[in-house]
């Protein structure tokens, strides 16, 4: 009603692990204190706690985790110290991409709070399901029109910079312009793998990572790969591909993906 105060929804976001709080936004904060400080005690009196209650967040969360976010150095001029783990770096990648990714979807309802039909449409468009194994949001960075296609360039969650090439009809219908947010759609089948030297396709786009997960086999396999962002990228290989490659859990390898093969859709 007129003279009310708009509605407006916020919340925080939790990790959990097994039932237990695992990560959130003051656990991280610690950790990125850690990471820059190199030092638990001076972490801990620039976020104006004690020494004991990070080492006990810290400690609770090495615990739940699947490696040790913080470890301990020894030796050296100052002494030691404390410092980030690469799995600790991916950790805090992961959270602030998911929390960035909250605060949109707390945008976006909070949009349409006023308005019980609209909002019901929004959340059957964010339940919607697709066949497309890759889905990303980022943000448009970069809007480069041509004769009959558009260049856009989008800055993903984690950072990584993503090509997509569409028609002009299709960037004018959904509105694509520099700041827009824009999920990125590419499936499996579509992305190639490579070896960390290997080149891009022309007007390509090249994801470089390390292989999470390896599904299936003979004749194909389903490849996963984690960015150093937090993304992850899910890719179709055949059997000889995987061992042209040397893939295995842990090994380097980059997805490969043209900018033509890449969906672009927008809420609304």
């Amino acid at each position: 009603m007129p003279g009310e105060p708009a509605t407006r929804l916020t919340g925080r976001l939790w990790l959990e692990k097994d039932d237990h709080g695992f990560l959130g936004r003051g656990r991280a904060e610690l950790l990125e204190r850690i990471d820059a400080l190199g030092s638990m005690a001076q972490a801990a009196k620039a976020m104006g706690m004690g020494y004991k209650r990070a080492w006990d967040m810290v400690e609770a969360m090495n615990n739940l985790a699947e490696a040790p976010l913080v470890a301990r150095t020894t030796g050296g001029r100052g002494g030691g110290g404390t410092r980030l783990t690469d799995h600790g770096r991916a950790m805090i990648a992961e959270f602030r991409a998911a929390e960035a990714a909250y605060a949109r979807f707390l945008e976006l309802v909070s949009a349409e709070a006023g308005d019980a039909e609209r909002l019901h449409a929004l959340m059957g468009r964010l339940a919607l399901k697709t066949s497309a194994r890759n889905q990303w949001w980022g943000r448009v960075t970069g809007l480069r029109p041509g004769p009959v296609n558009s260049q856009v360039t989008l800055a993903l969650g984690g950072g990584e910079p993503l090509v997509a090439v569409i028609t002009n009809g299709s960037a004018a219908e959904l509105g694509i312009a520099e700041g827009a947010e824009v999920a990125a759609l590419v499936k499996a089948p579509h992305v190639a793998l490579a070896a960390p030297g290997d080149p891009a396709p022309g007007a390509g786009n090249r994801l470089c990572g390390s292989v999470e997960r390896l599904a299936g086999g003979e004749p194909d396999a389903e490849v996963t790969l984690r960015l150093p962002g937090g993304n992850s990228v899910v890719a179709v290989a055949g059997d000889d591909r995987v061992r042209a490659l040397g893939l295995a859990e842990g090994a380097p390898a980059c997805a490969l993906i043209g900018a033509s093969d890449i969906i672009l859709a927008v809420n609304g």
